[in-house]
C-alpha cells in the first residue's frame, strides 16, 4: 500500500476513474486543494465526490508554487508521501516540481512546463525537427496580424495555456482574426482562477484526419498502448463528437503516428508519464498538433480499457510509484469502442433528452449518460459544453463508430429558448 499526494483533479470522469484505480491497487491518497467547492459542486445530491474519499483533504494555495513548497515539505515530514499525481493540465507543472522536491519518482519539471505551454512545445518540437505545422508566438493581436500575413490563411487562434479546446478557432481573414485574438483577450484567468499567459499562438491549419496516440513511458522506454481517432465538429471552433479505440488506419499510418508522438514525447523529455498526444494525418505527413503529459480525456481511457483490458489511470499511479505499470493485454471479447457526444448547437434550457433511455438497453452499448433538465445550456465551442454521451462495442471488429452514431441518431436534447 502506498500514500500518494494528489494534487487538484479535474472534475470529469478523470476525477473518478484516479480514486477508483487508487482503491483498487489498496492505496490511499491526501487530496490537496485550493477550493473544495470546485470538487463539491458537480457530485450529485447525497453523494460524497470520490476524491473527498482521500485519508486527507487538506486545503493550501495551489495556485501559488513557491508558497505551496514549503508546505507540501511540511506535510510530507508528517504524512510521509509515495508519490504525487494529478490528472489536471493546471497542475501538471506544479506536481512534477512538487515530486522533485521531495525526491519522488515523476517526470522533470521543465519537460511538463514544455508539454504544458502550447508555444514551449512548438519551439522544442520544432528544434528537434519533429515535423508539426508552421507557427508564431505573438504578444497581441498586432503582432498576430502581421504574422498570419507569413503563414497565410487559413490559420488556427490558439491560447497557449488553456484545455479542452478553449478559444480555439480557425479563421480565414483579417477580421475573424481580430475577433478571436479580441475574446481570448477578455480572459485573463483560466477556471482555477490562475491568470494566463498573454501570448496568441497561430499555426498553419493542418487539413487530414486527426487522431490520438496513448502512450506509457518508463525509464526511457515508451510503450505505445494503441491509436485513438477522433472526430471534429462546430466549426470554426474544433469540438470533439467522438473517438473510437482502435483507429481505423492503414498499418503505414499507424505507424508513422506511432513514431511521431514517441519522437515528440522524446524530444520533450518527457519520461515517467502516461501521454495523449495527437497527431493530423496530412497529405504530407503526419504533424504533432498536442503533447498531453497526462491520460486522455473523453473517457478514451476507458475506451482502450473495454478493449485491450489495460488501465491507463491504473498506469498513471504506477508511474507516479516508480513502478512498472501492467501493459498486457487482455481478451476483453471487444475488437472496437466509440464514444459520441450530444454536442448542443443551440442556446437554451435543458427540457429534456429524447431517446436516451430506449438506448440504454441496445445491443452493445456500454455507457448512455445524459444531463439533467434544468441546465443552461450554449452552443458548443469547446469540449466543455457536452450534453451527454453514448459509448458502445463491437464484438466482431471496428464497427463501433457505426454503432454508436447509429443510436445517437434516436437521442435528441429538447432546449427551451431562453
Amino acid at each position: 500500500m502506498a500514500h500518494l499526494l494528489v494534487v487538484e483533479s479535474w472534475v470529469g470522469s478523470m476525477s473518478r476513474l484516479l480514486p477508483r484505480a487508487l482503491a483498487e491497487a489498496g492505496h490511499h491518497f491526501t487530496f490537496l486543494t485550493r477550493d473544495l467547492h470546485h470538487y463539491l459542486r458537480p457530485a450529485p445530491e447525497g453523494t460524497a465526490h470520490p476524491l473527498l474519499t482521500a485519508r486527507n483533504v487538506v486545503t493550501a494555495p495551489t495556485n501559488d508554487v513557491e508558497a505551496l513548497l514549503p508546505q507540501v515539505e511540511r506535510l510530507h515530514g508528517a504524512l510521509g508521501f509515495d508519490g504525487v499525481i494529478t490528472s489536471c493540465d493546471y497542475y501538471l507543472p506544479t506536481s512534477a516540481r512538487i515530486a522533485a522536491l521531495l525526491g519522488l519518482p515523476g517526470p522533470s519539471p521543465e519537460s511538463m512546463e514544455n508539454a504544458c505551454r502550447k508555444d514551449a512545445t512548438r519551439r522544442v518540437l520544432a528544434a528537434a525537427g519533429v515535423p508539426g505545422p508552421r507557427f508564431a508566438v505573438c504578444a497581441d493581436g498586432a503582432e498576430a496580424a502581421v504574422a498570419a500575413r507569413d503563414i497565410g490563411y487559413p490559420l488556427v487562434v490558439k491560447p497557449v495555456d488553456l484545455c479542452a479546446g478553449m478559444f480555439v478557432r480557425r479563421v480565414d481573414g483579417a477580421e475573424q482574426l481580430a475577433a478571436a485574438c479580441e475574446a481570448l483577450a477578455g480572459f485573463p484567468r483560466n477556471a482555477r482562477g490562475q491568470r494566463r499567459a498573454p501570448h496568441i499562438l497561430l499555426e498553419e491549419f493542418l487539413d487530414g484526419p486527426e487522431v490520438s496516440v496513448e502512450t506509457v513511458t518508463r525509464r526511457g522506454v515508451a510503450h505505445v498502448v494503441g491509436v485513438t481517432d477522433k472526430s471534429i465538429g462546430g466549426a470554426p471552433a474544433f469540438v470533439e463528437t467522438g473517438h473510437m479505440f482502435p483507429a481505423a488506419l492503414t498499418p503505414d499510418d499507424l505507424a508513422a503516428a506511432t513514431r511521431t508522438a514517441v519522437d515528440a514525447g522524446a524530444a520533450l523529455g518527457l519520461d515517467d508519464v502516461v501521454a495523449h498526444t495527437e497527431i493530423k494525418l496530412t497529405a504530407d505527413g503526419p504533424r504533432v498538433v498536442e503533447v498531453n503529459p497526462r491520460p486522455a480525456g473523453n473517457r478514451i481511457t476507458e475506451l482502450v480499457r473495454h478493449v485491450t483490458g489495460i488501465d491507463l489511470a491504473a498506469a498513471c499511479v504506477d508511474v507516479a510509484l516508480g513502478r512498472e505499470p501492467d501493459l498486457r493485454r487482455r481478451d476483453t471479447g471487444l475488437r472496437s469502442a466509440a464514444i459520441g457526444f450530444l454536442v448542443p448547437g443551440t442556446a437554451g434550457t435543458l427540457a429534456s433528452v429524447e431517446g436516451a433511455d430506449g438506448v440504454r438497453g441496445a445491443d452493445g452499448v456500454l455507457e448512455v449518460q445524459v444531463a439533467e433538465a434544468g441546465r443552461t445550456v450554449e452552443a458548443a465551442d469547446s469540449n466543455n459544453a457536452y450534453l451527454g454521451h453514448i459509448m458502445a462495442g463491437d464484438a466482431a471488429g471496428l464497427g463501433a463508430r457505426a454503432r454508436v452514431e447509429t443510436l445517437l441518431a434516436d437521442v435528441r436534447p429538447l432546449l427551451v429558448r431562453s
